[in-house]
């Protein structure tokens, strides 16, 4: 009974299975439950030891009370105590259940007996500050949950998902963001027919448009926008920023589940990170920020060349890649406390800019830069230490 799976015994009730309905309410005052089960347990351990002990002094005299309790000790234990609650133990509804129909009527008839013994015990147990009358907590902290999660059986892809779900209120943007070298859009300040050339070959939904950099963002052009002024028989850049739309600024370290909210409040699908000097950090998406709870929502991953395994065991890496991408597509465990970026780390680790190619080790990973340029690590090569356990 008290080992039972409450939130499946719950499910079960609410499924109309009458068993269950019974041992839920049963269980719903566990000092009654209690009751009843302990006098039962009593009155069976004290009428075995009083016939027990008759029976040795009319065989035995005196001393056979001795060797009966010593045998009675051990059969109470093994075949009353240790072997049925083992079982029980291990297969809770298959006990509880049947026990259900015994228990239930017992309660109604040493009710009374109950009652009263219920009622000293609980006098006493609010003498030392305990209230038997209040429910069992039984609310699932995030971290209970998760473990749980872990625990079960479904598949691993709806693990992952439903521990994106609790990732996005410790998660912050910075951890999903396009870094600001990372981002692609349009210089207003191009001729025109550069502008209709990217247009044509960004494949982006929501654009950045600036003027000069990023740092200068007018705002951003929407697919439907962007076709509209690609198949507009005037196109000019008067009008292509007249189907601007106002650029959304992002507060670095704002949790992903704050962010959603705001983009659902907005209606917005992409935004600017910006730190507290409002200077810009990198890039949002609506899309990005989902793909973190889901995964990636298209198969278009198959043509990515970011992560190249190499036949040594290491892989290719492109500098430019965010570390909680890293660990979760080949299962390591770079730190993401720090620099969100697989370049910022290795800058981090290295406290300087190389001005050629270096090696690097940071715990069990090591590093090779590959290709330097513009004080940025581009492509490096990363392999995972073998240790030996028994050294």
């Amino acid at each position: 009974m008290m080992a039972i799976n409450r939130y499946r015994l719950k499910h079960l009730a609410k499924n109309k299975h009458k068993a269950a309905k019974r041992v839920n309410k049963l269980l719903s005052r566990t000092d009654k439950l209690l009751g009843v089960i302990l006098i039962g347990n009593n009155v069976v351990i004290i009428l075995a030891s009083v016939l027990t002990t008759i029976i040795a002094v009319r065989l035995w005299g005196d001393a056979g009370v001795f060797y009966f309790t010593l045998v009675l000790t051990l059969i109470i234990l093994i075949f009353a105590e240790v072997i049925p609650k083992t079982i029980a133990a291990l297969k809770p509804e298959s006990i509880a259940f049947p026990a259900s129909f015994i228990l239930k009527p017992l309660l109604k008839i040493l009710g009374p007996l109950v009652s009263l013994i219920g009622l000293i015990s609980n006098t006493l147990v609010k003498m030392i500050g305990v209230n038997p009358e209040k429910e069992i907590e039984e609310e699932l902290s995030s971290e209970e949950l998760r473990t749980i999660l872990l625990s079960s059986g479904m598949s691993k892809s709806q693990q992952n998902m439903l521990l994106g779900i609790f990732d996005m209120d410790y998660l912050s943007v910075n951890d999903v963001m396009i870094p600001k070298n990372e981002i692609q859009g349009i210089d207003l300040k191009e001729s025109l027919e550069e502008i209709v050339n990217k247009l044509e070959n960004l494949p982006f939904t929501n654009i950045p448009c600036y003027e000069g950099s990023i740092e200068n963002i007018v705002g951003f052009l929407d697919g439907d926008k962007k076709i509209r002024f690609l198949s507009g028989n005037e196109a000019d850049l008067k009008s292509l920023q007249s189907n601007l739309e106002d650029p959304l600024f992002i507060a670095e370290n704002t949790t992903l589940s704050k962010q959603l909210a705001i983009f659902q409040k907005d209606i917005r699908r992409v935004g600017l990170i910006v730190d507290e000097y409002g200077e810009i950090q990198g890039l949002l998406t609506l899309r990005d920020l989902i793909e973190e709870i889901i995964g990636e929502i298209t198969s278009d991953t198959i043509d990515k060349m970011d992560i190249m395994p190499q036949a040594d065991g290491s892989f290719l890496l492109e500098g430019s890649m965010l570390i909680r991408e890293i660990n979760k597509r080949i299962n390591w465990d770079l730190p993401t406390q720090g620099p969100k970026t697989l370049s910022g780390l290795i800058l981090e680790t290295a406290q300087s800019i190389p001005e050629k190619n270096v090696g690097i080790s940071l715990g069990e990973y090591r590093f090779e830069t590959v290709l330097i340029k513009d004080n940025v690590v581009k492509l490096a090569k990363a392999e995972k230490l073998v240790t030996n356990d028994n050294e």
